[in-house]
């Protein structure tokens, strides 16, 4: 099978391989070769996911794994003036010729089970930790759990406010993570369905944003951050 792959050079320092045609499948390398590597084997683990979900699963499984590489994005950064800048400001990330094109209603609905897999997926991993264990710090890393689930809710709402689909402004989310998670993830199940065959591409603060796009960008960052949960864990 082909697996169109587009990549985002620049992402904290790494080269991000995104699987265009699967929202939810990706891979790092320090540089563009090796995440194109990397990429087949992030395959081989994702259909392996959905399979384990989807009965019979949407997926081919098995054979070779023909990966083309369609389109290439240098990640550059904007002061408030949207002046480039070498570092620092806001970084402007990937926008794929793919992001143009509208979400289908399979796709929407296949969109809302892989969101609903991944979120069951972080949950099952932190629910019924302790205080201790959300609040604790690592040698090397910026950011506690319970600081990781108030990012991933955080930038979920950010996703949807570029659409302009946000419900609330940010400061009226909940404190707790758990329920600001909750709350924000049920805002984009709940906008989902609307977006079939939206021809919808908006520019806010210098960048492009899609349905497309906020469905890609949003499976990405919650398995990204499981993964990033999974390890610190293993630390303790």
């Amino acid at each position: 099978m082909i697996l169109y792959v587009g990549l985002e050079n620049g992402v904290e320092g790494r080269t991000l391989a995104w699987a265009l045609e699967h929202p939810g499948c990706f891979a790092y390398g320090r540089d563009a070769t090796e995440a194109l590597i990397a990429i087949v084997p992030a395959y081989v683990a994702y259909t392996a996911w959905v399979s384990r979900h989807a009965q019979p699963t949407w997926l081919p499984e098995g054979g070779d794994v023909d990966v083309r590489l369609v389109e290439v994005w240098e990640v550059y950064h904007l002061n408030e003036h949207y002046e480039r800048v070498p570092s620092g400001g806001y970084a402007v990330n990937a926008w794929f010729q793919h992001d143009w094109k509208p979400l289908t209603r399979l796709e929407v609905r296949r969109g809302r089970q892989l969101l609903a897999w991944s979120r069951a997926d972080l949950l099952a991993l932190v629910q019924g930790l302790d205080t201790a264990t959300l609040d604790r710090t690592y040698p090397g890393e910026r950011w506690s759990i319970r600081d990781i689930l108030e990012h991933l809710a955080g930038a979920e709402w950010e996703y949807l406010d570029r659409l302009n689909l946000a419900e609330q402004p940010r400061a009226a989310l909940p404190a707790d993570p758990f329920e600001r998670l909750a709350v924000v993830r049920q805002c984009l199940e709940a906008v989902l369905p609307q977006l079939e065959g939206e021809e919808r591409v908006i520019g806010k603060r210098g960048e492009l944003w899609s349905p497309r796009k906020l469905l890609r960008r949003a499976l990405w960052h919650e398995r990204d951050h499981y993964d990033h949960i999974r390890r610190l864990l293993n630390l303790t």
